[in-house]
């Protein structure tokens, strides 16, 4: 059981094929230029490979505009390329999960072409058609200031048709049954390829009703469940993993009562009111967030991440909120986005303070779930503002103080690696800190092999335990008769906080620190008195380090 639930005790690695490595030396990256960078990622501690897009596209928002399903773009490679590709993590038990896109295709995909073309044409009621401009054409924008609207009209099929996102995306209409069966052949011809799953992009669009006559949004979530039954029987081990920002009240719908739908879903959720918690230093609103997102099927699991490659998303907090969490991390407007979110990467949003940055991810890896990191946020990384919108921080990774970083030879790369400042290549960069013992990759490298180790952040039930401040968070795991501790000082301040453990089990109540020699005792009243320092986290077992001769089996 616990082998098929492989993504309980992941982690998981996001990264762009074409900004990663290149081999061909024609500046964009490739999948010759991932295989040889394989031996990397499995001393990072990754299990799981997530792939952006990498499918033919004119790639006018990244790749998220496919014109074929079952190709690599000729830039990245061929499918024989891709196997070589799987079979290579497949030997160092790293599991790959690449991006399943079908709300909508490119407008250049040969469906929309024979669609516009010809009223007649099978692929014309794949997309949303509409005979004039519906009059709520400008609701639901997903990208303001630079979307006006979700219907464009086509001079050629002389009718409108519903894009939620760009004009160039037609939707599919995914509630048409020819589509459903194309999507489920889609996923059958990647998992016979090798891939162990999906990330779904935009998942309540996908199994939204659509039409110029449909008003609001009116969920299909047996859908859901059609992709998930398919799923299992082509591979029993293969998962979904959502992206669906979505309120606390309708997880379940999107998981299942009894988990039959999605195994994972991002958590949007926490993650928001994380990055609030960081600029204010007010946990409250987490462990609310965290409470309020605590209930799912024993088989699910969150995604919980800090940030991806798109901005960092703040539309579920109140106004005031986001202008708290903007004025810490993207005072300047160049930073923002869409007028809800942040375009930055972390090193940069926390000024590149070590502690920090500990911090953060010490407490991401944490959290409830399963970590997903983002490529070069393992070295720091930072981003280049002068790109337009979501590019910024999508540049090439550094993997020396070589030109171009390391990434390719050749001098026109898909885009620019950071040159200058302190996040330029001659600073930032995997060779010198693979050097460094002290340094954040190793740091990274560390902490992902001990978080491994904690089985109980994957599988167990978590509990936020009272520590008398605002400014730190404790949460306990409990899982087969161990339990394990974790605390986050999120104050610039020194501080003292006295906590009960309060786990279950035949142990004593020695806490065990899991990354320093330096263990807790209780005091007379059973209580520990624990100094933190600023920014500082804990990681302790509770009990002696014999947990694993006291674990229950069931």
């Amino acid at each position: 059981m616990i082998n098929d639930l492989w993504y309980k005790n992941a982690v998981i690695y996001n990264l762009s094929v074409d900004t990663f490595m290149d081999a061909d030396g024609d500046g964009i990256g490739d999948f010759k230029g991932l295989i040889r960078r394989l031996d990397y990622l499995q001393g990072l501690g990754v299990t799981a490979i997530w792939l952006m897009p990498f499918q033919p596209s004119p790639r006018r928002d990244d790749g998220y505009d496919v014109a074929d399903y079952y190709g690599v773009d000729p830039r990245y490679g061929t499918l024989g390329d891709f196997v070589e590709f799987t079979h290579g993590c497949e030997q160092r038990g790293i599991r790959v999960l690449i991006d399943l896109v079908v709300n909508h295709t490119s407008d250049q995909h040969p469906w929309f072409q024979q669609a516009r073309a010809d009223p007649k044409s099978r692929y014309r009621d794949w997309y949303v058609w509409a005979d004039k401009e519906p009059a709520d054409a400008a609701d639901g924008i997903v990208f303001p200031g630079v979307q006006t609207s979700t219907w464009t009209r086509d001079p050629v099929a002389k009718a409108w048709y519903f894009h939620r996102f760009y004009d160039f995306q037609p939707d599919l209409d995914t509630a048409n049954p020819e589509v459903l069966a194309e999507i489920l052949r889609i996923m059958g011809f990647w998992l016979q390829l090798g891939v162990s799953g999906f990330r779904m992009d935009a998942v309540p669009f996908v199994i939204s009703r659509k039409g110029a006559d449909v008003h609001g949004q009116h969920e299909q979530y047996e859908m859901l469940r059609a992709l998930r039954e398919f799923l299992q029987w082509r591979r029993g081990d293969a998962v979904i993993l959502g992206e669906a920002n979505v309120l606390p009240d309708t997880d379940m719908n999107y998981f299942g009562k009894t988990g039959e739908r999605m195994q994972m879903m991002f958590n949007f959720q926490v993650n928001q009111h994380l990055f609030h918690a960081l600029a204010t230093a007010d946990t409250r609103l987490l462990a609310k967030a965290l409470k309020a997102t605590e209930a799912r099927p024993a088989t699910a699991q969150w995604g919980q991440f800090l940030r991806n490659n798109d901005e960092l998303d703040l539309g579920r907090l109140t106004e005031a909120q986001r202008e708290a969490v903007f004025a810490a991390f993207g005072p300047d407007k160049t930073m923002q986005l869409y007028g809800r979110g942040i375009r930055r990467r972390l090193a940069p949003m926390l000024q590149g303070d070590r502690r920090r940055l500990e911090m953060a991810y010490s407490l991401m890896v944490t959290l409830p779930g399963t970590p997903v990191i983002r490529y070069g946020d393992e070295i720091g990384m930072g981003d280049d503002l002068s790109l337009p919108e979501r590019n910024c921080a999508r540049t090439p990774m550094q993997w020396s103080v070589e030109r171009q970083g390391g990434f390719t030879l050749s001098d026109t790369p898909v885009l620019p690696p950071i040159h200058d400042g302190p996040y330029g290549f001659a600073h930032v960069n995997v060779a010198e800190q693979r050097r460094n013992p002290d340094s954040l990759l190793n740091w990274m490298e560390r902490i992902l092999r001990m978080r491994k180790e904690v089985p109980e952040v994957g599988w167990g039930i978590p509990t936020i335990l009272r520590t008398g401040r605002n400014d730190v968070l404790a949460i306990r795991y409990d899982w087969r008769g161990n339990a394990a501790l974790f605390i986050h000082n999120f104050s610039d301040m020194p501080l003292e906080i006295r906590l009960t453990p309060g786990a279950e089990g035949t142990h004593d109540s020695l806490l065990v620190n899991l990354l320093s020699d330096n263990n807790s005792e209780p005091g007379d009243d059973g209580r520990h008195c624990i100094l933190l320092e600023p920014y500082g986290y804990r990681w302790y077992r509770v009990g002696g380090l014999d947990y694993l001769l006291r674990r229950r089996d069931v």
